[in-house]
């Protein structure tokens, strides 16, 4: 509980709504049945309501990267994390079964949480990177992440570390203004949010998985850069998730809100989350903890 200095907490997660942004086609729905749903019962007229949610669970708002998220094409099939294939017995429409996130939620992750502060190391918010270069101002490289570590006077990365990127991109969500903005506003805004995104490079995912980290997140929709034809660094589209997900098995959290964790310089804190334990699924919603 070292990490616990200030008695202060974050959570980090943001507000599932139907207006929110998503990824291409997922959406967001949510009824009350009935409304009431159930009842009156009794003398005193109880009654109750449910809510009924229609969309990609595991994959919206602030969402969790599990083991059945991500694969690659080969030549003996599609390929997942720890030599498993997509036609594997357990594995189908109705669940991935042993890459299934119940098995991440049996731990779940209790870290030293590190937050890199992106926006302070540049002057300012992160663009959405133009060139698969480490020279784009919206790729974060190994040589960034060094540099704000230093530049934040905390300990070096290391194993079992839980590591998120602050860019400033999420902002174009901010819980706190979102509800304040008109219909067209929304609309300029998640057309903005999804036109791409600043984030790690593959040189910096490679300097993480080197480090053993067990966990990184962001506060955009796929904590890498994506720029130029949906690639970050190199062309190659979401290559830290193929290498750090997919190879490794270090999971990744997205759409996380680090506002108050970067307004109170809180770069060292103890992380506490754990995906919802549903069977078969390949991530999960959630509001993790930051305690400092």
């Amino acid at each position: 509980m070292g990490l616990v200095k200030r008695g202060k907490t974050a959570t980090l997660g943001k507000v599932y709504a139907a207006d929110a942004p998503t990824f291409g086609a997922r959406s967001w729905k949510l009824v009350i049945p009935g409304r009431p749903t159930g009842g009156p019962f009794g003398d005193q007229q109880l009654v109750y309501n449910d809510e009924y949610v229609a969309t990609e669970l595991g994959q919206i708002g602030t969402q969790f990267d599990g083991p059945g998220h991500i694969g690659v094409v080969t030549s003996k099939g599609r390929f997942y994390y720890n030599g498993r294939f997509d036609h594997d017995p357990g594995i189908g429409a109705a669940g991935m079964g042993p890459l299934g996130v119940e098995h991440v939620a049996q731990k779940g992750f209790a870290c030293r949480g590190v937050l890199l502060d992106a926006v302070a190391l540049r002057g300012g918010v992160l663009p959405v990177p133009k060139e698969n270069s480490a020279g784009d101002p919206g790729i974060v490289t190994a040589k960034d992440v060094e540099a704000m570590i230093k530049r934040q006077g905390i300990a070096p990365i290391g194993p079992g570390d839980c590591v998120f990127l602050y860019t400033g991109h999420g902002d174009l969500w901010h819980p706190r203004d979102w509800d304040k903005f008109d219909a067209a506003e929304k609309a300029r805004r998640i057309a903005q949010f999804n036109a791409g995104e600043p984030g790690f490079g593959i040189s910096a995912c490679e300097y993480l998985a080197e480090r053993k980290v067990t966990l990184t997140g962001a506060d955009t929709w796929g904590m890498e850069a994506v720029g130029k034809g949906f690639g970050g660094e190199t062309p190659q589209p979401f290559e830290c998730h193929v290498k750090l997900q997919t190879k490794r098995g270090i999971w990744n959290l997205e759409n996380l809100d680090l506002s108050q964790l970067v307004a109170d310089r809180a770069y060292e804190f103890l992380f506490v989350w754990s995906p919802l334990k549903m069977k078969g699924a390949t991530g999960s919603p959630g509001n993790p903890m930051a305690l400092y």
